[in-house]
């Protein structure tokens, strides 16, 4: 623990109001929001690369905003970083019965399914005592997809789902239907009214990645990297034609665009 005391003294020391870091001084939980989402990114970046010279540097980056926003608060006397740790081993003891009680041992599956068990029976308990929403707790924070799907999550385990994939597809087309419909009405549509159109086409698109199983954050990041490489590749076949995207026409683009699929990009 040596070196997370020592972490905490120089987070205390940046934030000294006469001898500390004038920018770390200014700052509020409020005005790091964006850099502890950025620094949990560029841990996701830095996995899906594999690059574990980076998950180093960047998982100390994440670290960083813990002890930052655990300092903040201990500044205003409601919580310091050691109270953050005795929170997180007591849930990790009370969601993990088979490890630290006389409950069996389940398979990997079994774990996962027993701790969103701890966790719904523990969200059950603050809608029963009518604290709380099913639904709270799904950080507004979150990219609008990440937070779409952990909502369609979490009512699910109430039954408010879908049967079966067929509906989920129709719900997709029925989503999209209403866009081109929205579209057809040319000025006489708000952009507000193709705004909403659009956004339930997305959201019927996030429930169908999640009823088939997948994360759709992971699915669209894999679209992404498709479309990076397919872009790319009809960038250097310009190039190596002594041409620029500017040179080409959209036929030629996609014919190009169709080179690099055949290629396997």
């Amino acid at each position: 623990m040596q070196a997370i005391d020592e972490l905490v003294e120089i987070m205390a020391c940046l934030r000294d109001r006469n001898s500390g870091c004038p920018w770390d001084r200014e700052q509020t939980s409020a005005s790091l929001i964006p850099f502890t989402i950025e620094e949990a990114y560029e841990v996701a970046d830095a996995i899906d690369r594999g690059a574990l010279d980076d998950l180093k540097d960047e998982l100390g980056d994440l670290l960083f905003q813990v002890v930052f926003h655990a300092q903040i608060a201990a500044e205003g006397g409601d919580f310091d970083l050691a109270a953050v740790a005795r929170g997180l081993a007591a849930k990790l003891v009370r969601r993990h019965p088979q490890v630290f009680a006389d409950a069996a041992g389940p398979n990997a599956h079994a774990q996962a399914a027993a701790w969103e068990g701890h966790k719904a029976t523990e969200r059950a308990a603050r809608v029963q005592q009518g604290t709380s929403s099913w639904l709270d707790g799904v950080a507004l924070a979150l990219p609008a997809m990440t937070r779409a799907y952990k909502l369609q999550k979490r009512a699910a385990e109430v039954g408010f789902d879908w049967r079966e994939t067929s509906a989920v597809l129709d719900a997709v087309g029925e989503e999209l239907a209403e866009v081109r419909e929205a579209l057809a009405r040319g000025s006489e549509a708000t952009s507000a009214a193709l705004m909403e159109e659009i956004g339930d086409l997305m959201f019927a698109c996030v429930n169908l990645a999640r009823f088939v199983g997948m994360d759709p954050e992971r699915v669209l990041r894999r679209a992404n990297s498709k479309f990076e490489a397919r872009f790319r590749f009809i960038e250097r076949r310009l190039a190596n034609a002594g041409r620029g995207l500017g040179d080409a026409d959209l036929a030629e683009m996609d014919a190009l665009w169709d080179e690099a699929k055949a290629e396997g990009y």
